[in-house]
């Protein structure tokens, strides 16, 4: 085991190895401690290091734990030292999980070869790494001005990586709640029931379990009912943080806030799961990497399958538990008038307002940064937008033919067995280039 302790700075370290396709790696278990909070991962790393073992890569979500995730060790066989990890408290606040990061970027830099960090943010890990980055690099300062729905709490330096990969980002945190959030609940103190008439799993709304087709209508409707509650629930959270800070609140320092419909995960996300239509389809052109090696270039469009076929808004799965403290760092977003879901994005969200969601944290990052969307599914489409609102000027957007939203090959998106090839092999081949290219002397 690997205890890192950045008071002391001590290393101790027994551990096995192994042998698999690629360099031999062996796994370590890790341990990073910072006073009573207690954070782990799995350092991975070839037996015998090489040129590439220079670059340390952090593989962390914000909120799942991906110490066992194969890229993790997919990305040692190459050469490269990785840890996958967890953050302390996935229910925890943002500000919390950005200080994590730093205790991971700090063993990195401690650790005997590595040379350059790379923060590798995939999913809601994309929102973590890119918010830790962009106050890396300009300071916490960056998420303390008076437009923050909350100002970051942090006050301490951070140290700023030497690159960012974002691999299949999602929306932010706060915009994926706000798509997840269900305009159907009617609230009335503690009786909720659903409005039929925004129920996107009703026949009579378009919807069909072979792929949904609603009207522009039911969609513009739909996304205004969306945006109107969102903003709701933000409103309240804001009026419960004043509260909080006069002491006209039960509790001193947070409160819960329980919100039925509101969780952001993958079977409680509306309407584009359902209707093939929406989000499929990038504006610009871009290279697209097929399981073959070759590489075209044009619009990218999406190869996914319907998802998700009955609503879960009446189950604990689907509601959104957290404070109010935490929902206004991690989840919340404003909707404009012009919140729209289409084929090609999705408009009208400020992006300004917090700190939760990539697309308004790249534009304060500078290093190399290396974007890639995954084509059979629907958070793809995110991986452009991150692009177009980066501002460093080296960066890189590519996109993997046939790959799910956890690299792997969807089969049943194929149209003959094996059409995709191994997606996983083709991203990990892809990155090892980008890395080499960008990073190595």
């Amino acid at each position: 085991m690997l205890v890192f302790d950045p008071n002391d700075r001590t290393i101790t370290s027994t551990s096995g190895g192994y042998s698999n396709e690629g360099l031999p790696i062996r796994d370590t278990f890790v341990q990073f401690t910072s006073g009573l909070q207690i954070q782990r991962g799995i350092l991975y790393e070839p037996v015998t290091p090489c040129e590439k073992s220079k670059i340390g890569i952090i593989i962390i979500h914000s909120n799942s734990d991906y110490s066992t995730w194969d890229i993790c060790a997919e990305l040692a066989k190459r050469g490269y030292r990785t840890v996958g990890g967890q953050v302390t408290d996935p229910n925890g606040s943002m500000d919390a999980k950005i200080l994590d990061i730093k205790r991971v970027v700090e063993f990195m830099r401690s650790y005997p070869g590595i040379e350059k960090v790379v923060l590798l943010g995939h999913s809601g890990g994309a929102t973590l790494m890119t918010a830790y980055q962009c106050a890396a690099e300009n300071g916490p300062q960056v998420f303390q001005g008076d437009e923050k729905l909350i100002k970051c709490s942090i006050t301490e330096p951070l140290s700023p990586a030497d690159a960012l990969m974002a691999l299949d980002a999602n929306w932010g945190n706060g915009a994926m709640t706000l798509t997840s959030v269900d305009p159907a609940v009617v609230q009335d103190g503690n009786d909720i029931k659903l409005d039929p008439e925004l129920d996107i799993f009703s026949p009579a709304n378009g919807f069909d379990p072979e792929g949904a087709n609603y009207s522009d209508a039911f969609i513009d409707k739909y996304c205004k009912a969306q945006a109107e509650r969102n903003n709701k629930i933000v409103k309240y959270a804001l009026e419960r943080l004043h509260a909080l800070e006069a002491g006209k609140s039960f509790f001193v320092d947070d409160e819960p806030l329980v919100i039925p419909g509101a969780a952001l995960f993958g079977p409680c996300n509306k309407l584009f799961p359902q209707d093939l239509r929406l989000l499929s389809r990038t504006k610009g052109k871009y290279d697209l990497l097929h399981g073959d090696g070759t590489v075209t270039n044009g619009i990218i469009r999406s190869v996914r399958r319907p998802m998700f076929t009955k609503t879960m808004t009446t189950s604990i799965f689907s509601t959104l538990r957290t404070t109010v403290r935490n929902f206004l760092r991690e989840n919340a977003v404003i909707a404009l008038p012009n919140y729209r879901i289409r084929e090609d994005g999705i408009e009208g969200i400020d992006w300004t307002r917090g700190y939760n969601c990539p697309t308004s944290c790249i534009k304060g990052v500078s290093v190399p940064l290396l974007c890639m969307g995954m084509t059979a599914g629907y958070e793809f489409l995110a991986s452009e937008l991150l692009y177009e609102n980066a501002t460093t000027k080296d960066k890189t957007l590519a996109f993997v033919s046939g790959a799910n939203h956890v690299f792997q090959t969807c089969t049943e998106c194929e149209a003959f067995p094996g059409q995709f090839g191994d997606t996983q092999k083709t991203l990990c081949d892809y990155v090892d280039r980008w890395l080499a290219e960008k990073l190595m002397d």
